[in-house]
């Protein structure tokens, strides 16, 4: 079991939800119920996989939880994507919510690696 609070890729996930929650409270009214909405969820469901995978008693299964976790932050990228093709997200804050992403993409592979490391030499 690991403490989720004490690992960077829960930390990030939580910097990620909290830049998301700022950019989307400057979109229109009229998208509170649909993009801002599906943004938040999908930024909200990454550390909160996470955390609920460390809970897990095998690594296999905390992997799974990482896999769900890539997969959120996938559909925020293309969500973060769209809002700034419809202009509620300009360049420079666009930029560093996405490399925010990608980084925390490549953290999880590689944790996600890592462990699956440990539990194929079992």
């Amino acid at each position: 079991m690991h403490n989720f609070k004490e690992l960077a890729i829960w930390q990030k996930g939580m910097n990620v939800v909290m830049e998301c929650y700022k950019i989307t409270n400057q979109f229109p009214k009229n998208e509170q119920f649909n993009l801002t909405n599906q943004l938040r969820r999908a930024a909200v469901s990454v550390p909160s996989n996470i955390s609920e995978g460390s809970s897990r008693k095998s690594d296999k299964d905390f992997n799974r939880f990482l896999h769900i976790s890539l997969g959120s932050l996938f559909e925020l990228e293309t969500q973060l994507i769209l809002s700034e093709k419809l202009g509620y997200v300009e360049g420079p804050t666009f930029n560093k919510l996405e490399n925010q992403i990608t980084e925390l993409q490549r953290m999880i592979y590689g944790f996600s690696n890592k462990i699956s490391d440990n539990y194929s030499k079992s």
